[in-house]
Parts: C-alpha cells; structure tokens; sequence
C-alpha cells in the first residue's frame, strides 16, 4: 500500500516515541533479582477514573524472560475509544471480560463479545470502541523481549517468517473446544510471534472443588486470568485466592497448582510465554 509522506514520517515518529521509552523504562527499572510468581486479586485493585471510564493497574516490571510484562485493566465508557488507533513495538493481548467491541486493527474493524481474545502484533496498528449500552471492561496485557526493539516499525508481523502470529481477535464461541474427565479446555492459538519465540493460549473449565491436574513447573512463564468463578492458586507454598479478572503471574521453573475454589465452575485463561531468554527446565530436587 503507498503511503504519502506525511502519513508515513508520522507512523515512523510514533514508532520511534513508543520504542524509546520502553528502552528506558526497562533500562532503569530493570530489578538485579526477578520477580517470583505474584497474585494480583480483582479485589485489590484499585480503580482510577479515567475521560473514558476507569483503570486498574497491575503490573509493570521485567522478569526472568521478559524485557517488560505489563498489564492494567480498562473499564470503558458506553460510545467511547480506548484511544485514537496507534502503535506500538510491545506485542499485546486483551481478554475481554464483559461488554461489546469494535476492534479496529491496519483500518479493518471486527467484532468481539465476552470472552474473546484480542492479539495485536508488534506496530499494527489498533484501538478498541465500546458499542454496547453498559461499560465494556478488559484486562490488557503486554509483552516486550529482546527482540522488540529491533522489530520492523509497520506490519512487523506481514514481513516475519510464515507462520507468526497475525493481530486478530478470537471469539469465545468459535474458540474449538474439547472435554476430559476433569475439564473443558478451549484452544485460542499456539504460533510463534514476531517477538516471542512461541505464545500459546487456551482457556480451562473445571468444577467446584477440582483441579485440571496436579501441582507442577515449567521453564515458560506463564499468566492466568479469572474468567468465572474463584480459582485458587498455590505458588510455591503460599495459597491465594481470585475471582473474575484476577491474574496469575507463574515464574519460570516455580511451582504451582489451581483448583476451583468455588460452589461453580470455574474458568480461566491461560497464557504461556517461550522467548529466546527462557531457560531450562530444572529439577524438582
């Protein structure tokens, strides 16, 4: 697509302002000791008013395998737009947890209702506009590697290798599905990504008092989102519990357990992230 000069020297400024401040935002808060796995408790959160509605923010830090992992949460205003469509380096995911959306992505808009998952690769372009009658909240997180700041400023995903993952949106109800003895599991995606050297996600459903398997650890840090009901999530020996919108951040190689803690099912996303920083899986002993 050609592009006129002005719209092009504008979408190379706004590259270069987004990338330049995640280099030094990782530059100065980079902690000598990693984050450990942490539970962030809807009912902690404090909500902010916002022009569009209101904002709860979660985290904003690196960790053991990534440059920044940061998340807040937006409750958005009837009629209202996240913010004019923009772009930035860090690759983005939203889980929507109630209300409808237009979803804007490189010009083209798509609809998402509750429980769909929003991936924006590294410089598309995207908003988000709330068409419903009532708020629309979601939680929002964000991810940045190595290989972030020398991602390609347009398109970075049309110009990666086959196979990357492209921004789209994954609605719950045409998200494939499948039951075991102990749960319901509901696939989204499993790709590479122009940044992380692989980003899976799928969503569980277990019922009161079970969990989908045992205690256990991986070397790929992983999130997981409340969608219903109470999950409880063990980490390392410190039980916490969370209802709909808490987040779980699970640290490489830490262990960790969930169960439903509730008198109804529960669901829950999860998020597993594989970047070239991720080390080894480690014994137990």
């Amino acid at each position: 697509m050609n592009c006129s000069a002005p719209m092009h020297s504008l979408r190379i400024a706004l590259a270069a302002f987004i990338v330049s401040p995640f280099c030094a935002v990782f530059a100065e808060s980079s902690p000598s000791t990693p984050p450990g796995s942490t539970a962030f408790v809807w009912d902690e959160l404090i909500p902010k008013v916002t022009p569009n509605g209101k904002r709860r923010d979660v985290v904003n830090r690196p960790t053991a395998t990534l440059v920044k992992f940061q998340s807040h949460i937006t409750t958005l205003n009837p009629g209202l737009a996240s913010h004019p469509p923009h772009q930035h380096a860090l690759e983005e995911l939203i889980f929507l947890k109630e209300g409808q959306l237009d979803v804007t992505i490189n010009g083209q808009t798509h609809a998402a209702g509750p429980g769909s998952v929003l991936f924006y690769a590294s410089n598309d372009f995207h908003n988000v506009r709330n068409i419903g009658a009532t708020p629309a909240t979601y939680i929002v997180v964000n991810f940045g590697t190595a290989a972030t700041a020398t991602a390609p400023r347009e398109r970075a995903a049309d110009s990666a290798a086959p196979g990357r993952l492209r921004s789209q949106v994954f609605e719950w109800p045409a998200a494939p599905s499948r039951v075991s003895r102990t749960a319901e599991r509901r696939d989204f995606f499993n790709a590479p990504t122009v940044t992380c050297e692989n980003l899976s996600c799928h969503s569980t459903t277990i019922k009161p008092g079970e969990a989908a398997h045992g205690a256990h650890r991986h070397p790929d840090e992983e999130v997981v989102i409340v969608k219903e009901g109470i999950l409880e999530a063990m980490m390392n020996g410190t039980v916490r519990r969370g209802g709909p919108g808490s987040i779980f951040f699970f640290a490489s190689n830490e262990e960790h357990g969930l169960r439903n803690a509730g008198d109804t099912t529960t669901t829950y996303y999860v998020l597993r992230v594989i970047t070239a920083a991720t080390p080894k899986a480690v014994s137990k002993n």
